[in-house]
């Protein structure tokens, strides 16, 4: 089996694992998950978005957030989701360096999103690039739905592989390729990855994946298999998508921090601390979490030998 040394995880669950959660959780709610998150040695993490608060009120106070974990934070990467121009705008406004702006490969998906086409998406892209590099921030692009759209179906290689020609000239340092509502599959994942990085070897690409049909982590596997080295996970597998019927959760932080450091692969992060902050997260969203390891402990915890009766 063809597996990397090390995976560099991309931490989400202050934006997409929250958003669809009941509870809107405070400033200071959010500020001890980040406190405990950076304690377990993450360095990458996607704090909020710039959305209009009518749509997505979980991330309404976004911008007060980063205004608190930016300070001394320097070795962080700080990253926000922008759906459009204005959310960059609003991100400057904050001092926002690092930003991740998000379309649809499906059409349908795209227009319940962000009310555009994907083309127009793109050509929106283009002006938000310009003004960024303007002002001195970073872009990367997520493409939602590009394993499959619930609106839609399948989505084929054709139309990503022309998605990718028009983003990787643009010079975008990520790209995320994201399962929005867990439709992949393995074999699938393998394929398109394999297909799209021969296609665009200088292009660095990151993989988000939801566990909706419970093949996240073996969707991980299969695009590892095909060299990705960089993942989206979500503390405690909280998360998914407000304009998709049936999303549910992302892959686990720290289900996936297991399963890699079970497989000896390096990520750099303490699998105790994760599982210190994914038991603060159930206290402050008030309920439990898909997490397995939470639940069952790590694979070599040992259990006392029961007393013969």
């Amino acid at each position: 089996m063809k597996l990397p040394k090390k995976v560099k995880i991309n931490e989400v669950v202050l934006r997409d694992g929250l958003q669809l959660e009941d509870k809107v959780l405070t400033v200071d709610e959010k500020k001890a998950l980040f406190d405990q998150l950076v304690k377990a040695d993450l360095r990458t993490l996607e704090f909020g978005s710039f959305v209009h608060p009518k749509l997505v009120p979980q991330m309404a106070n976004s911008g007060e957030l980063f205004e608190l974990i930016s300070k001394n934070s320097n070795q962080l990467e700080l990253i926000a989701l922008i759906p459009n121009l204005k959310g960059a705008k609003n991100a400057k406004e904050k001092g926002v360096e690092r930003l991740n702006f998000v379309f649809s490969a499906s059409d349908t998906h795209n227009q319940q999103n962000v009310q555009k086409s994907t083309e127009e998406s793109l050509e929106e892209l283009k002006g938000i690039l310009i003004y960024c590099e303007d002002h001195g921030m970073l872009v990367n692009v997520s493409v939602a739905t590009t394993f499959g759209c619930p609106f839609e179906g399948e989505v084929s290689k054709g139309r990503i592989e022309w998605i990718l020609e028009q983003l990787v000239p643009l010079n975008v340092e990520t790209i995320t390729l994201a399962d929005t509502t867990g439709m992949a599959n393995p074999q699938q994942v393998y394929d398109l990855v394999s297909e799209m990085t021969t296609k665009f070897p200088e292009q660095s690409f990151n993989l988000h994946f939801h566990n909706t049909r419970g093949m996240g982590l073996a969707n991980m596997l299969g695009a590892m298999q095909a060299g990705i080295t960089s993942f989206d996970a979500s503390l405690g597998g909280l998360g998914g998508c407000p304009f998709a019927p049936g999303a549910t959760g992302n892959i686990c932080t720290e289900d996936v921090v297991h399963m890699l450091h079970s497989m000896g692969i390096e990520t750099g992060l303490s699998l105790e601390k994760l599982m210190a902050a994914s038991k603060t997260l159930q206290q402050y969203v008030g309920h439990e979490t898909p997490s397995y390891v939470l639940k069952a402990g790590p694979y070599d915890r040992k259990y006392p030998v029961p007393a013969k009766k």
